[in-house]
C-alpha cells in the first residue's frame, strides 16, 4: 500500500492541472452562497444568518472537494478499452489499487482548499464552527465515512460497466439526485418536511450535508453528533458490499483480451 500511494502521488502531481480543473468545476456552493447571503441580508432565514450561510457553504465547498473521486469514470475507461485485463493479473484486489490512487490524490486537494479554510475564519463565519474537541473528532470521522460512502458508490456504479455500455449516464442520474438530496443546493433544515425525511434515509446526505451540519454546530452536542456518525459509517458499509458485490459478478463475465 505505502508503494502504491507514491504512485499515486506521483501520479496525481503529474496531472496537477487536470486535477485543479476537476476540482473548480465544484464551485456551485458560491454561486448559492451568493443567493443565500442576499437572502438573509436584512434578517435571519429560518435561523439561518448570513453568518450561517457563509459558514455553511464554504464547508460545502470543503466537503465537496475532499470527498469527489472519478473512480466510476476510471472503471468504465479500463473496462471499455480492455486495459482491466492488466489490474486483474496482480496480486493485489483493483479496489486497493483504485483506493491508493484517490487517497494519494488527497494532500494535493487539501492544498487547494487551503485558501477556503482561510476565508472561513477570516469571516464572521468562524463564530459558527465548531470549537469543541469532541465535535472536532467526529466531524473527522463522519468526514472519513463520507469519503469511503462516496468512493463506494462510485465503485458500485463504474462496476456496472460490466453490464451496460453506458453506465456513466447512471453517474447523472446519480448528480441530479445529490445535488437535491445531500444539501449541496439548499441545507436539508430549509427543505420541504417530506423532502427532508427523504434524505435523512437516502445516502446522499451523509456524503456532505451531515458532515458540513456537524461543522457549522447545527448539532448542540457530541451525543448529538454520533447517530449521525454512525448511519454514515452505516451507508459506507452497505454500499462497499454493493460494489464488492457488482465487481464480483461483473469480472465473471470480462471478456477483454488476456483477461
Amino acid at each position: 500500500m505505502p508503494t502504491m500511494l507514491r504512485v499515486g502521488l506521483a501520479e496525481t502531481i503529474a496531472y496537477r492541472a487536470e486535477m485543479i480543473v476537476w476540482i473548480l468545476t465544484t464551485t456551485m456552493p458560491l454561486v448559492m452562497l451568493s443567493l443565500w447571503t442576499s437572502v438573509a441580508d436584512e434578517a435571519p432565514f429560518r435561523a439561518y444568518t448570513q453568518a450561517d450561510f457563509v459558514a455553511y457553504y464554504l464547508g460545502a465547498l470543503i466537503v465537496r472537494n475532499l470527498t469527489s473521486n472519478w473512480v466510476a469514470w476510471q472503471i468504465a475507461e479500463e473496462i471499455r478499452m480492455g486495459t482491466l485485463s492488466m489490474r486483474l493479473l496482480r496480486p493485489v484486489h483493483p479496489f486497493a489499487s483504485f483506493l491508493a490512487t484517490h487517497l494519494a490524490a488527497l494532500p494535493l486537494r487539501l492544498v487547494v482548499i487551503t485558501p477556503v479554510v482561510g476565508i472561513l475564519f477570516l469571516t464572521a463565519a468562524r463564530d459558527v464552527v465548531i470549537d469543541d474537541p469532541a465535535r472536532i473528532g467526529l466531524f473527522v470521522l463522519a468526514m472519513a465515512g463520507a469519503w469511503l460512502l462516496t468512493f463506494a458508490v462510485f465503485l458500485a456504479i463504474g462496476s456496472l460497466s460490466f453490464f451496460l455500455e453506458k453506465s456513466m449516464s447512471l453517474v447523472e442520474v446519480y448528480f441530479g439526485l445529490f445535488m437535491l438530496m445531500s444539501g449541496y443546493l439548499i441545507p436539508i433544515d430549509l427543505m420541504p418536511p417530506w423532502m427532508a425525511t427523504a434524505a435523512e434515509w437516502l445516502p446522499f446526505r451523509y456524503m456532505l450535508g451531515a458532515p458540513v451540519e456537524i461543522l457549522i454546530g447545527r448539532y448542540p452536542d457530541a451525543a448529538a453528533v454520533a447517530p449521525v456518525v454512525a448511519r454514515t459509517w452505516a451507508w459506507a458499509a452497505v454500499m462497499v458490499a454493493a460494489a464488492a458485490v457488482s465487481w464480483r459478478a461483473g469480472v465473471r463475465r470480462f471478456e477483454a483480451y488476456g483477461a
